[in-house]
């Protein structure tokens, strides 16, 4: 007997550690915070933790059904296809949507909230909420424009302890890449293993002073750091060229014209930055030198050079992945009236045919996902009375439209809700390493978005929008598709037909 519970305690330990874990998953994250966390009734509009919800159209991997899901204790517990209403289903609080859509919460890997030193542009507080009624139930948050910004273990603390009790949805964090830690490859680790989920790097100015933008150079000197934590870099890939390759700007040029602001920054400056990518990331390949790291290019703008550049690095087998994002897809430059600086980013918006050449790459599958690139600012920043193009803030607001925006578009397009699901939740999600994450499955969070596609809605001065700033949003006036009714984070129901529960229960995630 002895002998057997002796051959028996490998197997009995491995499955005390599993329970641990699956109980405790959750308190781990929560305990970065140094906190108690609120009652249940505090955290969700739902006062129980086991029930089901049902609905004629839910996004699974497998397609859309009609059926149940099986929340307990913030997860899935099971998929039922077929009548909600018999057996188990009666022993716990059913919430029938009807033909309301559920699916996975989004995933929104690429937001600045700006959060310390900046909130009065967008904080967690804000932000998160914001999220929250646009059916986003988890963000990636973004190393500037908050000060200082996120590029060592120390201010990736402030940044975690300026975001106590003020997170709706789940976040993570990247880090930065910048010269001084590309170069001090123990500053680059520490913050790596301080919890963040990868860097990114701006191969041209940021436009935030502690934010200095890398070469080529001081991108190689970061990979091998970032293959041995096989994380990612995530890359602004624009190149300033020299004015013998670039469009000069002539005297009689009006800032306040768009198309003068789409002179400053070419289609060939993506190209310039994506063609010195691709010369190492060859080097990314399975068995290569740097395997394990993955470069990204975030918002891609350039339909042209630049895709298929990224196209052809695919198909040989480089580890390297795009984003772009709703304002590329939703807008064209032809359309950007003089002075209307909302529509101002970089890069910047570009004209009709690229933004179809976009849509196809994105239906594809050549554009991997996509992304808000949530950028707010204040509102005189934004010289939104001067409308000067050349000098307003770059950035554009959405982070609580982004489904909408993409439904309502994409429609014009044959766009799907599996492919909806596939670019704003899987895909993200397995980008970002958020193993339970991204998609309606027994086992992962219960992330969940609740809304209903065929439903109109005006965005005006009535409609509740709770970004900081909504009057800088370049979606202001639109008129859209695809009401969020619901958002369920970790089985919290923590917005509800326009009301939050009325705490911020979302945990941060940090990478082991």
């Amino acid at each position: 007997m002895d002998y057997l519970l002796w051959k028996l305690l490998p197997l009995l330990a491995l499955i005390v550690s599993f329970v641990v874990f699956f109980f405790l998953e959750d308190s781990y994250t929560a305990n970065l915070f140094h906190m108690k966390k609120p009652p249940r009734e505090e955290c969700s509009f739902l006062p129980v933790c086991h029930y089901w919800i049902s609905s004629k159209r839910i996004v699974t991997p497998q397609g859309v059904i009609s059926g149940s899901v099986e929340i307990n204790e913030g997860k899935i517990m099971s998929i039922v296809e077929g009548d909600s209403k018999h057996g188990k289903h009666m022993q716990q609080q059913v919430i029938d949507y009807g033909d309301a859509v559920i699916m996975p919460g989004l995933i929104d890997v690429h937001v600045h909230l700006d959060e310390p030193g900046r909130t009065e542009w967008e904080g967690f507080y804000t932000g998160t909420r914001a999220a929250a009624a646009g059916g986003v139930t988890t963000v990636v948050d973004m190393p500037l424009n908050n000060h200082p910004t996120t590029v060592s273990r120390e201010t990736l603390k402030l940044k975690l302890e300026a975001a106590k009790k003020k997170l709706y949805v789940d976040a993570g964090f990247w880090g930065g890449l910048i010269p001084e830690n590309a170069l001090n490859t123990s500053i680059l680790e520490g913050l790596l293993s301080a919890g963040v989920l990868g860097v990114k790097s701006f191969m041209c100015p940021s436009g935030i002073d502690d934010f200095p933008m890398t070469t080529i150079d001081h991108i190689k000197e970061g990979l091998p750091v970032l293959a041995k934590y096989r994380r990612r870099l995530l890359v602004h890939a624009e190149v300033q060229l020299n004015s013998g390759h670039n469009l000069e700007l002539k005297d009689n040029d009006d800032p306040r014209v768009y198309s003068t602001y789409l002179k400053t920054r070419p289609p060939s400056w993506e190209q310039a930055a994506i063609r010195e990518l691709v010369g190492v990331t060859e080097d990314t390949r399975t068995g290569g030198p740097l395997e394990g790291a993955h470069v990204h290019i975030v918002h891609l703008s350039d339909s042209s050079a630049s895709l298929d550049m990224i196209k052809e690095a695919k198909h040989r087998g480089d580890s390297i992945s795009v984003e772009t994002c709703p304002h590329y897809l939703a807008f064209s430059s032809e359309e950007i009236n003089d002075g209307d600086t909302r529509f101002k980013c970089s890069p910047p918006i570009r004209d009709a045919s690229n933004r179809e050449k976009l849509w196809e790459a994105l239906l594809k599958g050549d554009i991997n996902f996509l992304t808000s690139d949530h950028s707010p600012t204040l509102p005189e920043l934004k010289l939104l009375d001067e409308g000067n193009f050349l000098k307003a803030w770059g950035g554009i607001s959405s982070l609580q439209l982004v489904l909408p925006i993409t439904w309502s578009y994409g429609q014009k397009h044959g766009a799907t809700l599996e492919q909806l699901s596939l670019w704003w939740s899987k895909r993200p999600a397995e980008f970002a390493g958020l193993e339970s994450k991204g998609a309606i499955e027994v086992g992962n969070h219960a992330d969940i978005v609740v809304w209903q596609p065929e439903t109109e809605f005006a965005l005006d001065d009535k409609y509740p929008v709770f970004i900081k700033h909504p009057s800088i949003s370049a979606y202001m006036g639109k008129k859209l598709s695809g009401q969020v009714l619901a958002t369920f984070v970790r089985g919290n129901l923590v917005f509800k037909n326009g009301k939050h529960a009325p705490a911020a229960c979302g945990v941060p995630i940090l990478a082991k």
